[in-house]
């Protein structure tokens, strides 16, 4: 008789090990969400920022500046819903588009970075918080496909 169960029919799954990476990813995404939402806060606000440390680390100047909108919808609020679109493309195992879009928000926040450190030189503490999220969100997201990718050549059932 046959088992019905995968691993008792020989294949080790995938999933076992990187079953987690998803969650992991969308949990970065969430944290993604909550950064962003924060300088959207700082966006709309007037007052003094928690976030202004020094001449050097100031979000409400970086919030405020010409940068922070794009056709007069604030890149926070672009953050927000690229994180939203992580979190769901992670939780559907879509590792392709994942890392596709993990690497055009890699290059949007880039760029954003060059804007604070060369034009503006002052630097947004949340800003470099989601710059580090979405850089390990990229390379766990590439880690991911290439893992399902050389499990997929072994022969493994991949998740």
């Amino acid at each position: 008789m046959r088992s019905s169960y995968p691993a008792q029919r020989g294949y080790i799954i995938a999933l076992d090990r990187n079953q987690p990476m998803r969650y992991l990813i969308a949990v970065l995404a969430f944290a993604g969400v909550i950064v962003s939402a924060l300088a959207l806060q700082v966006h709309y606000s007037t007052g003094v920022e928690p976030c202004s440390i020094n001449a050097r680390w100031d979000c409400g100047i970086v919030n405020h500046s010409t940068y922070a909108v794009i056709e007069h919808i604030p890149v926070a609020a672009i953050g927000i819903v690229g994180y939203l679109a992580l979190v769901g493309l992670a939780l559907a195992r879509r590792r392709v588009l994942l890392l596709m879009a993990t690497l055009c928000g890699l290059g949007f926040a880039l760029y954003l970075t060059h804007i604070e450190k060369d034009i503006l030189q002052v630097w947004c503490l949340y800003c470099v918080i989601s710059q580090g999220i979405i850089a390990l969100m990229t390379l766990l997201s590439l880690g991911w496909l290439v893992a399902m990718e050389r499990a997929k050549m072994r022969g493994k059932k991949p998740a």
